[in-house]
């Protein structure tokens, strides 16, 4: 009987300090945060932590978040992502292209200029239709497109020559799934003509270097040279001659160079 009393009121003594300690646990208001603060020893404040950090990830959501939870069982981090909803086609471009103007100048009292245009990839057959459509109004056909299908994936660019009140001409142009990267002295070019008549063959070389091209230098077949560096901006002083970013257009960059009257393009190189 006595052993029995003794175990007997060990287990009530068990209980009661089981229960102080419960009672020296329990938080009031916002106590999860601050347990978590206090350094989490206690298996409830560990699983409080995860609870806490769940939350912040929600809250961080609207920001497309990453958080990174430490210290969870297991070990190892782990990261919860937030994905940011998709970009619409306008902030794609789809339908309206970004736009980059690479030279401009006088030729026989008509001004002609060149820019390239970068038209975002559409995703479904309703944004390759509307964006087809678009091109189309401008006057511009992309490569190697028979229906508007073939658009989706692809980034369609184009650069175009214009010249007085005539439509603009797409004179380099590309539909690809991804842009080439052009590194050292890689280069593509074209010459063309600044405006109508034979005097004007020629006389307009458009090209795309690497990024890292300082230099472009075109050679006339006079002799002369025409040399084209990275510039912003227009000026009066300008030659015509320039290297220049283009919006959306990435792996390289582009180039024009003008010949004088009576000579026209023999070569073309980046010479630094």
């Amino acid at each position: 009987m006595s052993a029995d009393r003794e175990n007997h009121d060990m287990t009530q003594t068990d209980i009661a300090f089981l229960l102080a300690d419960a009672a020296d646990e329990v938080e009031i208001g916002i106590a999860p945060v601050q347990a978590v603060m206090r350094g989490g020893r206690r298996r409830r404040a560990r699983r409080w932590a995860v609870a806490a950090a769940t939350a912040v990830a929600v809250l961080a959501g609207s920001a497309g978040a990453t958080l990174a939870v430490t210290g969870l069982p297991g070990g190892g981090d782990r990261h919860a992502t937030v994905a940011k909803p998709p970009a619409s086609a306008e902030a794609r471009h789809v339908y309206d292209p970004q736009r980059t103007e690479l030279a401009r100048g006088t030729y026989q009292g008509g001004e002609w200029s060149v820019a390239v245009q970068v038209w975002g990839a559409p995703r479904n057959e309703a944004e390759a239709d509307r964006q087809f459509d678009a091109m189309d109004a401008m006057g511009l056909k992309p490569a190697d497109v028979r229906v508007p299908a073939d658009l989706i994936g692809k980034i369609s660019y184009f650069a175009t020559r214009g010249w007085g009140e005539e439509h603009p001409q797409q004179v380099m142009f590309d539909t690809v799934e991804q842009f080439e990267h052009f590194s050292g002295t890689d280069m593509e070019s074209m010459a063309t003509r600044l405006g109508i008549g034979g005097e004007s063959s020629g006389r307009l070389v458009i090209g795309k270097v690497a990024k890292s091209a300082r230099q472009v230098t075109c050679r006339w077949k006079d002799g002369t040279t025409a040399v084209a560096v990275p510039t912003a901006g227009f000026s009066a002083h300008d030659t015509g001659s320039a290297i220049r970013v283009v919006d959306g257009f990435q792996g390289a960059n582009w180039f024009v160079c003008t010949a004088p009257v009576g000579t026209s393009y023999a070569s073309a190189e980046v010479t630094k």
